[in-house]
């Protein structure tokens, strides 16, 4: 398996780019790292209260209770789920991603499918994708308050979205706290604000090579950008971006922006496998997403 980081975005406003910041905004500036979900985390503040150690700590706990909802990689919530195929009383974070994922899903025609782990372990093991993709299928999951219940052998991931669910969840901690300028970033970014003497973040888009492909303003806005080929997965090097019914990926590097990092997530993963008209209708069906690269 050949593997690289599926989300490429470059802060282009600050040290998280090896870039220098303002004297002054040096002064009271921090920025937090840490890793989860595979990936590093970094969050930037231009300016920070007494109670930045507390804060810190809220959203650290978050992001534990995050990847024991959605890691594929740990005794979380998922992982039960797909091993039994049941998972009674699910929390908060797991419906609220089931409602996302299901918004996303009939938005895109189907083409945004948690459901495709199934194939993907498929793919990866060289294994039967036909026994795989009769597995799948979003419509066959049963999903309320009380209960999920997932038809006989399929499994779910909800890496296409569980990154930028995890950053709308940061950044609405410190906006709670009396942050207002900030910038997240867990390959999706979620900014609020604008760092000291700009207008707004400025974020440099790069493909699944790392090169330099657009850039963007973002200011009380997210941005996610997916590229099929940032991992390579089985012994046909198969994009890792996947359609339960078979189709490849269309484009390189999409990057979409939206008021929600889970959305604008979910709907880069999904666009990489639609065409321009398709994308097109699936945005009319979205409020607040807007297309921003395509190549």
């Amino acid at each position: 398996m050949s593997v690289s980081r599926r989300r490429f975005m470059v802060i282009a406003a600050g040290t998280l780019a090896g870039m220098t910041l303002p004297r002054l905004a040096l002064a009271t500036a921090r920025i937090w790292r840490a890793r989860a979900f595979g990936t590093d985390v970094s969050i930037f503040l231009p300016a920070i209260g007494q109670d930045f150690y507390r804060v810190v700590r809220s959203v650290e706990r978050e992001l534990q209770l995050i990847e024991k909802e959605f890691s594929l990689f740990a005794d979380s919530a998922l992982v039960r789920l797909n091993e039994s195929g049941i998972l009674k009383n699910p929390g908060k974070r797991m419906r609220d991603v089931f409602e996302m994922s299901a918004e996303i899903h009939e938005a895109t025609g189907g083409a945004f499918d948690p459901t495709v782990q199934t194939i993907w372990k498929a793919h990866a093991s060289g294994g039967d994708l036909a026994g795989a993709r009769a597995r799948a299928g979003w419509r066959k999951v049963e999903h309320s308050a009380s209960q999920i219940r997932l038809a006989s052998g399929m499994e779910l991931t909800f890496n296409g979205i569980a990154q930028g669910y995890a950053a709308d969840r940061l950044r609405s901690i410190l906006k709670r706290e009396g942050y207002s300028d900030l910038l997240v970033n867990m390959g999706e970014i979620g900014a609020m604000g604008r760092p000291e003497n700009t207008t707004a973040w400025q974020v440099r888009i790069a493909d699944a090579a790392g090169q330099i492909v657009g850039q963007m303003q973002l200011k009380d806005r997210s941005l996610a950008t997916s590229s099929p080929k940032g991992m390579l997965i089985g012994p046909q090097h198969q994009p890792h971006i996947l359609h339960p019914d078979g189709r490849h990926p269309i484009w390189n590097t999409v990057s979409v922006s939206a008021s929600s990092a889970a959305l604008a997530d979910g709907l880069s993963t999904a666009f990489c496998l639609m065409g321009k008209g398709e994308i097109e209708t699936a945005l009319a069906r979205i409020s607040d997403a807007s297309l921003e690269l395509c190549i």
